[in-house]
Formats: structure tokens, sequence, C-alpha cells
């Protein structure tokens, strides 16, 4: 029993330390994986907040009263940038353009409709996979641009055509 004992413990002194190496090899990638899932995560949330800001702003741009002037065109990127703000974004970041109304013709020979489209974009940051990445040297970019879409169909005033 004590020969055994001391075999094991023999065999234990020259395994000595290499839990140790192996998560210094396995512990950056951890990391990384770690990181880009925080990253993905936030990017995701500002993108979901992107597209209900450009929904609401096209939701007003529906609106009847509302149409292609200067003044109504303000208002709406208002409204867009009042949402950022309440999410939490920095509006003053977010390129905001004036909505497009244009006019579709529906296929088949209908009638044609009246849409409009309201397009933000916003940068969005490697806050967490950049500096690690950086650590192992590769670099994770410095940023994106995040782009949300919104079209809407234009609602007729009640009893106008």
């Amino acid at each position: 029993m004590a020969q055994v004992t001391r075999r094991f413990l023999k065999r234990k002194r020259g395994e000595r330390g290499a839990e140790l190496i192996e998560l210094a090899i396995v512990l950056p990638l951890l990391l990384m994986v770690f990181a880009g899932i925080l990253d993905f995560g936030f990017m995701f949330r500002r993108y979901e907040t992107l597209t209900n800001a450009a929904r609401e702003g096209a939701r007003l741009a529906t609106l009847p009263g509302y149409n292609d002037d200067v003044g109504d065109r303000a208002v709406i990127r208002q409204r867009v940038r009042d949402y950022l703000l309440a999410a939490g974004m920095d509006p003053a970041q977010a390129v905001i353009p004036d909505p497009v109304y244009a006019d579709t013709a529906i296929s088949g020979g209908g009638p044609t409709i009246n849409l409009v489209t309201v397009t933000i974009w916003y940068p969005a940051g490697f806050s967490y996979l950049g500096p690690i990445a950086s650590l192992i040297g590769g670099s994770a970019g410095s940023s994106i641009s995040l782009r949300a879409v919104s079209v809407m169909r234009t609602e007729a005033p009640v009893g106008g055509s």
C-alpha cells in the first residue's frame, strides 16, 4: 500500500502546474467568447431601440396632417431623437435623414399608395471585445454603423380620399 501511494505522489509531482498552463492557454479564448456575447447583446439592444425609434417616426409621419414639408420633417426627426434619449442612447450620435414620402403603384394596375420611409444610422462600438482582443494581439474593429429602416403606408384623413 505504501508503495502504491509513493508511485501516485511521484506521478502527481511530475504534473504539478499543468492545470495552470492549461488555464493560461484557455482563459484568453474564454474571455473573447464572453466579451463577444456581451458586446453582441448590447449591440442587439441598440439595434432594437433604433428599429423602434424608426417605427415611431414613421408612425408619426403617416398620420393625417403630416406631409413632406420642413416643419413636419423636423417634428418627425425630433420624435425619433426623443425616443432614443428615453431609451438611454445619445441622439446626437444618430444620423436621421429626412423622411422620404413616395407614391407606389400596386402591381396589377391597382391604385397608388403613399408610403413614408424613416431611416436611422447609429454607431455601435465594441466595448468589451476590442480591449480583450488587443491584449492577445488582435483587433475587433473600432465600431460599426447600425441602420434601421421603417416603411409605412400613410393614412388618409377621415372622410377624405
